[in-house]
């Protein structure tokens, strides 16, 4: 149990249509198969927890599993560190829909920025996995920066109340009491973002307190009656439901000077995986891209110097951007996207990426992780 008394009721910002929770309830006290999933970023991934088993998604695990003793449930976390919504919507149906997951939990709201271009990734990323044909019910979760309150919510929770989904914040419950030094910032975060043990289970106690609440109703004989599947009329342009990642498993790019990345990818956060390298200045790879936007991922690496690369869509070099591979900080490679354009026509675009800076000292190649198509 925790040792801090807090209100998590003042965290929920939407109970929502609980319809599919009743259900997937309802199949656990049958005792049936379910999977728990996960998908965000490092807090998901359970950056700074001293185990694998204490962070929140794996209390989150267990509660299920203490719950619905006669069930059987599989878990998977979907986590990567340093992540947005934009890349999630890109790789969630391989890394968590694939798996048919019937409850899943969705947090990049501290790795999104509070804007309109997050809020569409972030609805293409609701939509996609709210009309996955497994009909998994969803909890929306809501994290924040402690030293100055930041995060995406205002602009998530928009979204989440539209497609009426259960909504539950930190910074309604939690950081409420970091403010008036109820709880120190230090005795649940050491750096104001990712949590210890302590803030992985007042997180944990966050969304649990909100699922206990379901529980009880589905105990006492709550029918999940018609579970609604009809998307509700998007609120943003919806561009990236659709996204499409290219990668050395997928494409043919026209290389010159690229080279396909050989190395097998064990695990999802094993972001450097199946992309292409680069190191002399005009070396180029050129891809086939569908759909009306175009995004590139790539590594920015903390070993300098890195080459320096420029993407130019449909020959237009005007409107090219640079791709800097050098990291200007010290945690740790970065799995970096730079949309190049959106809302263009929905045609197949020509995606060109060509080194366009070398040096004689580089430590590491340029390296592409993938090009983006999105519709």
């Amino acid at each position: 149990m925790s040792t801090y008394s807090v209100d998590f009721n003042k965290g929920i910002m939407n109970e929502g249509d609980i319809s599919r929770l009743l259900a997937t309830m309802k199949k656990a006290l049958a005792g049936g198969k379910l999977t728990v999933g996960f998908l965000g970023g490092s807090i998901t991934q359970g950056s700074l927890s001293s185990t694998p088993e204490l962070c929140y998604a794996y209390r989150v695990y267990e509660w299920w599993t203490k719950k619905f003793p006669k069930a059987e449930f599989t878990y998977v976390n979907a986590g990567i560190g340093g992540t947005t919504s934009q890349f999630g919507v890109a790789r969630v149906q391989d890394d968590l829909l694939q798996y048919a997951p019937d409850f899943t939990i969705i947090e990049f709201s501290v790795n999104d920025e509070n804007t309109e271009h997050f809020k569409e990734t972030y609805e293409g990323l609701v939509r996609k996995v709210y009309s996955d044909e497994h009909m998994p019910a969803m909890v929306l979760v809501h994290n924040i920066m402690y030293n100055n309150g930041y995060s995406a919510e205002d602009m998530h929770l928009q979204i989440g109340k539209a497609y009426n989904l259960p909504c539950v914040s930190m910074k309604s419950s939690v950081y409420p009491m970091v403010v008036d030094g109820t709880i120190k910032n230090a005795e649940i975060t050491p750096d104001d973002l990712h949590p210890n043990d302590a803030g992985h289970e007042l997180l944990a106690g966050l969304i649990t307190n909100f699922l206990e609440k379901v529980y009880e109703k589905a105990i006492a004989g709550v029918e999940p009656g018609v579970i609604n599947t009809e998307l509700p009329k998007a609120l943003t342009a919806n561009e990236y439901q659709f996204s499409t990642r290219y990668q050395n498993h997928n494409s043919n790019p026209v290389m010159k000077g690229f080279e396909a990345d050989p190395t097998v990818q064990n695990h999802i956060t094993e972001t450097f995986r199946k992309g292409f390298t680069a190191w002399k200045e005009g070396d180029s790879i050129t891809f086939e891209v569908e759909g009306t936007g175009v995004a590139v991922q790539y590594r920015k690496s903390v070993p300098k110097p890195t080459p320096i690369a420029k993407v130019v869509v449909d020959g237009d070099e005007e409107n090219g951007i640079f791709l800097d591979g050098n990291f200007d900080e010290d945690w740790g490679d970065c799995i970096y996207i730079d949309t190049v354009t959106k809302h263009t026509e929905n045609k197949v675009h020509t995606v060109e990426v060509k080194i366009v800076e070398a040096h004689e000292d580089d430590v590491v190649p340029f390296y592409l992780v993938s090009v983006i198509g999105s519709k």
